[in-house]
């Protein structure tokens, strides 16, 4: 199970006087609330997983340097549908309030809750990932503890067809602090990448397309000579992982519609 950087373990340690005291209304900081959720979860034995700006803000020390720096207001987390009760039950009992209708309805795969004090959200998916494309995480949430995979959360981004700045310094700080490689045993499981991609031509529309604009972006995030080269080089190489993979007949026979059908949703409003 992969441990937190050095700055969230700190993080992390610097929460425990708090926790001791189990604060049941929601921490002003973002990363401290967050880690405050993800602490009492694992503590219920509740399979909860950080994702978006958070995840990356405690799994990248770059995500911390001029230039990729970003604020951090809502929190995302992944969790398990069967595991939805337990979710409710830990989330009124650290001070949050549901937002009923949402939950009422799409409770089955998404839940959200309120912290009106501090102005913020959390999102829960329930083993699905679903906004401009769909991926089950259901059997990723046991892999690293806190967040999800490296592979996963760079899913997560390059998945979002209407690609924000914010999102490309979350995926350049990721690839300027992990390198990229062919199975588990790499930070980047690029393998897991390129199989998202191969399974649905438009993954790989989406992906590669962005990957492209991280190319670009990554000029101009202020990282020095040798960071764009790294980061450049470790994106050539997650390209041609996913270049490589075999595609079956159905991708093959989608790919030459291309671009005259959409392949993507645009996520619904909450």
């Amino acid at each position: 199970m992969a441990s937190l950087t050095p700055a969230a373990s700190a993080s992390s340690s610097g929460l425990a006087g708090e926790r001791r005291e189990r604060p049941e209304t929601p921490l002003k900081s973002s990363v401290q609330e967050a880690l405050r959720l993800l602490e009492e979860a694992e503590r219920r034995g509740v399979a909860l997983r950080l994702l978006g700006g958070l995840a990356f803000y405690l799994r990248c020390p770059s995500a911390k340097i001029s230039g990729l720096a970003r604020t951090y207001g809502d929190i995302d987390v992944m969790g398990r549908q069967k595991e939805s009760r337990q979710i409710r039950r830990l989330f009124a009992d650290l001070g949050y309030a549901p937002r009923e209708r949402f939950n009422a309805l799409q409770g089955f795969r998404r839940l959200i809750f309120e912290d009106p004090e501090n102005q913020r959200r959390v999102d829960v998916f329930l083993d699905v990932f679903e906004m401009c494309h769909k991926f089950d995480f259901s059997e990723r949430l046991e892999l690293d503890r806190y967040t999800l995979p490296l592979a996963d959360l760079l899913a997560t981004k390059l998945q979002v067809v209407e690609i924000t700045a914010k999102d490309m310094k979350d995926a350049i700080a990721l690839l300027l602090d992990h390198d990229v490689g062919h199975g588990g045993d790499s930070p980047v499981n690029g393998e897991r990448i390129a199989s998202l991609c191969a399974a649905d031509w438009g993954v790989y529309r989406t992906f590669t397309l962005n990957l492209d604009k991280l190319i670009s972006q990554a000029k101009e995030c202020g990282l020095t000579g040798d960071e764009q080269r790294l980061v450049v080089g470790r994106i050539e190489q997650l390209g041609g992982i996913i270049e490589a993979a075999p595609k079956g007949r159905g991708w093959r026979m989608r790919a030459s519609v291309g671009d005259r059908v959409r392949w993507y949703q645009l996520p619904e409003e909450t």
